[in-house]
């Protein structure tokens, strides 16, 4: 085995172990029998409320076990792996798995950083058009199309809770769901708004144009979270359906818009048929939204007296160069890569590692 073989394998056990001792894999798998124990009790589904949270929470310690002993199994593994590939006089398959594993472990130290008080939340994303006109509106589209990609990929479903489309191309705002444990610590290193560069499709004479879309990354809330929302501090509009070039998607006023009085958030659902579930639907992203406004007030004080971090999390936050040349940069972290198309499908977890390791250490 050459020497710098032998340093990466060594550095990547010493990295495992330390994420092994950072999520107590012991008291996950103590946590884990508990659970079963609870789950295994044919009373539990007499609160099928409470039966929800237990048979999640038990999935997701499962999986993070699973996680954590496959990739101990594979590192333990690859010593021999390359005694084998040496004396087969092709190593390139253990090399293949050398480089995984340094990528998925890297992936799960980063996992181990999202420790937030909602990090471990689902997310809300909300993207809105900026300043370019058409080209902004069909550039807050792609993010959409990113996002979507990269959930995918990633095995996470999305549910779309509203599209405002805009007349010519694209969309002015967009609303959805990203479900799956880890999602806001994960993409909430997205806020900020995100800046395109490249030759306009819209523009007939072939000039370069700038576009700006902003992009807001929410928590779903949970029933422990105690957002109160009285009737009197919100108006509800009903109006009908709509999609692309205004063409009726539904021939009931089910569409369902809220308004919050004392802040003048306003939120509007039209995915589902039936208005009754489009105003919970708009009610749930509403809480997220005073969620995060309560949240931002209790960071201020604490900032104010001194107690808080990096307060410029920040407005311009990468650029995605399509011309003169290629790339697509982070402005915060410096990472950037030279394949933006590979980027709108949805290869983001460069950034969004870079993003939480930055926030990381300058939290």
């Amino acid at each position: 085995m050459q020497p710098d073989t032998q340093v990466r394998i060594n550095d990547l056990d010493s990295t495992l172990t330390t994420i092994e001792k950072v999520m107590d894999v012991d008291a996950l798998e103590s946590r884990a029998r508990e659970l079963e124990q609870m789950a295994g009790d044919p009373s539990l589904w007499d609160d099928p409320a409470h039966a929800q949270r237990v048979t999640t929470e038990l999935s997701g310690v499962q999986a993070k076990i699973r996680r954590v002993t496959s990739l101990r199994g594979r590192v333990d593994d690859l010593p021999v792996m390359f005694e084998l590939a040496e004396e087969e006089g092709d190593p390139s398959l253990a090399a293949e798995e050398l480089d995984a594993l340094e990528a998925a472990v890297g992936s799960l130290e980063v996992q181990t950083m999202l420790s937030g008080e909602y990090d471990d939340r689902e997310a809300v994303v909300n993207i809105r058009s900026g300043a370019g006109g058409v080209d902004a509106a069909d550039w807050a589209e792609m993010l959409m199309r990113m996002y979507v990609r990269w959930a995918e990929k990633n095995g996470h479903k999305v549910d779309v809770y509203d599209v405002s489309y805009a007349e010519e191309a694209g969309i002015k705002s967009a609303t959805f769901v990203v479900h799956g444990e880890y999602m806001y610590g994960q993409l909430s290193v997205e806020q900020g708004a995100h800046r395109l560069v490249r030759i306009s499709p819209f523009d007939n004479q072939g000039r370069r144009q700038t576009s700006f879309a902003e992009v807001e990354v929410l928590p779903v809330v949970e029933q422990t979270d105690h957002i109160d929302i009285p009737d009197s501090d919100i108006r509800v509009d009903v109006y009908r359906s709509s999609g692309p070039g205004g063409q009726s998607v539904n021939t009931t006023d089910s569409a369902v818009r809220i308004t919050h009085l004392p802040t003048g958030i306003v939120v509007t659902c039209q995915n589902e048929k039936s208005q009754i579930q489009n105003k919970a639907s708009a009610l749930a992203v509403l809480q997220s939204k005073l969620l995060e406004v309560k949240r931002r007030e209790e960071k201020a004080e604490l900032d104010a007296l001194g107690a808080g971090g990096n307060a410029s999390w920040g407005n311009q936050m990468r650029s995605y160069v399509l011309h003169p040349y290629q790339m697509v940069k982070d402005l915060r972290t410096n990472y950037e890569v030279g394949d933006p198309q590979k980027v709108l499908d949805g290869d983001i977890d460069g950034f969004l590692e870079s993003g939480i390791r930055w926030r990381m250490a300058h939290s």
